[in-house]
């Protein structure tokens, strides 16, 4: 569920050089992919059934005693009921779901059961389902089966679709926690704030985004305050995110250009690029870094902490007097533990540290859970899961799945990249990647114009045919607000994380 040297090119990076060092490669994922060529095993799956390859390998590894007996018993709970759980799961049914051989689900299993330490590299492609909080789980399980937890070099690794997407949520953007993953609902996490903060909070969650659009349409939110987010191309189905908007009663976006989404608002905030401005970044491995202003904002744009700051001032709020950036981290340091001994000082002095770091002279931690997981018993649990198919699936009306992702030239909603007329030129315009063999039936040529319709909306676009497709697949970006592949998309959600079934939905395409 990664294209990883497209998405993420530093770890795509780095991963082809540990290849060529000898490290063992397995790649999973609908189509194939620049890692795919290099890969000892490519389990090229069907979309959406992500779960039930995680199930067929964890079954090899069960039913083969290939897992770590000594991790389980010590650092796990409730092995022997999801032992037994695979005693009702079929090999065979498990290959004719996703359609890989069962050849390479048993080696790709062996081979990640047998190899220490092993790592898993994961992206939207496994959360953007209906039952995307499965496949991470299952994910969990693999690692937790084989004692790839804890140990350098191991972990399952979630790769952020954005930049300081781990330090948005370390800083409390989700709805049910405050700074630093404390609970809204622990009162004494609440207590905390409420004192620093200098008034009360409430113990109940928040809405996750797609829940306020939800909430939008229904009448029940009447503002958004939308900040670095064009959510005019990154939604789901596009046609309602339109219809949400627009029935909202007021609308603020704060970017650093004119989006689509910003078409849309009531009043428009320019805010500064992190060029712009001073700050920090956490990456994928927590390491949280300085970011140093090169250059100053041009005309009225301002740093978003400067806006927010500017904006609570308007209306009468006290404690957003932040002289500088620095004194912002000092806040954090008092009121984050796993923060409480970073600084400015020490994240330039040092090259950035990984939280957890609890006091000054903690040097972080690389490596989570060597001695224990976050829960009571510091023991990980093992759930029973069960396959569940997406929620749309092809029938004869729609008989293809679509797929989507992002290319190497452009980023996310083409918000910066399509303003570069030398990235516009290497990938001018959207582009329908499918199987020869089934272009050729629709009477499809390369280049040719297509059009892709879905059951909320249709595009057009240009035909990529590709030998290497599965059938039946085609595959299309959200960079391009001519032809977006999210008009077409479903915006089902899994039940826990809220997250939009991005990556399957059932289309037809015709030539034009």
């Amino acid at each position: 569920g990664s294209n990883t040297t497209e998405t993420h090119p530093v770890i795509g990076y780095r991963v082809r050089r540990a290849r060529k060092k000898g490290a063992k490669l397995i790649v999973a994922d609908p189509r194939p992919i620049r890692l795919s060529e290099e890969a000892d095993v490519f389990l090229q799956l069907r979309p959406g059934t992500n779960t039930a390859l995680l199930l067929g390998m964890a079954k090899v590894i069960v039913d083969e005693k290939l897992y770590a007996a000594e991790f389980i018993e010590q650092r796990c709970k409730d092995f022997d009921e999801y032992a037994a759980s695979f005693a009702d799961i079929s090999l065979e049914e498990i290959g004719d779901i996703t359609g890989v051989p069962l050849d390479q689900i048993t080696r790709a299993a062996r081979i990640y059961a047998e190899t220490k330490p092993a790592a898993i590299l994961y992206a939207m492609g496994i959360t953007q389902h209906s039952h995307g909080t499965d496949n991470v789980m299952a994910l969990a399980h693999l690692a937790m089966l084989t004692g790839n937890l804890g140990v350098r070099g191991g972990g399952v690794n979630p790769l952020r679709g954005q930049n300081n997407v781990q330090g948005a949520c370390d800083m409390g953007a989700l709805p049910n926690v405050f700074p630093g993953y404390q609970p809204v609902s622990s009162p004494q996490a609440r207590s905390k704030f409420e004192q620093a903060y200098g008034t009360g909070l409430s113990s109940q969650p928040g809405i996750t985004m797609t829940e306020m659009f939800k909430e939008a349409l229904t009448g029940s939110l009447k503002a958004l305050y939308i900040m670095g987010e064009n959510p005019m191309l990154s939604e789901a189905d596009l046609g309602k995110t339109a219809q949400a908007l627009e029935k909202l009663e007021f609308v603020v976006v704060q970017d650093i250009f004119f989006t689509e989404t910003a078409a849309l608002a009531d009043v428009v905030l320019p805010a500064a690029s992190f060029a712009e401005k001073e700050g920090s970044f956490v990456n994928t491995e927590r390491r949280v870094q300085k970011v140093n202003k090169a250059i100053t904002p041009p005309g009225e744009a301002r740093g978003d902490s400067e806006i927010i700051s500017a904006l609570a001032a308007k209306m009468g709020m006290t404690g957003f007097d932040y002289a500088t950036s620095g004194d912002v981290m000092v806040e954090i340091a008092s009121l984050v533990p796993n923060w409480a001994g970073i600084s400015y000082a020490r994240i330039e002095d040092e090259g950035g540290l990984c939280w957890p770091c609890r006091d000054s002279e903690d040097p972080g931690t690389p490596i989570l859970h060597t001695r224990g997981f976050l829960t009571k018993d510091q023991r990980a649990r093992f759930t029973p899961i069960a396959y569940a198919p997406a929620q749309e699936l092809p029938d004869d009306e729609y008989p293809f799945v679509l797929t989507t992702g992002r290319v190497l030239y452009h980023f996310h909603t083409g918000t910066m990249t399509r303003k570069s007329q030398g990235l516009n030129t290497l990938h001018e315009n959207e582009k329908v990647m499918m199987n020869a063999g089934d272009a050729q039936r629709l009477g499809i040529v390369q280049g040719g114009p297509v059009r892709v319709t879905s059951r909320r909306g249709e595009v057009e676009a240009v035909a990529e045919l590709r030998e290497d497709m599965q059938e039946g697949t085609i595959f299309m970006t959200f960079h391009f607000v001519e032809a977006c592949a999210n008009v077409l998309t479903n915006s089902a959600w899994d039940p826990k994380a809220k997250i939009p079934e991005l990556k399957v939905c059932a289309v037809r395409v015709a030539s034009l």
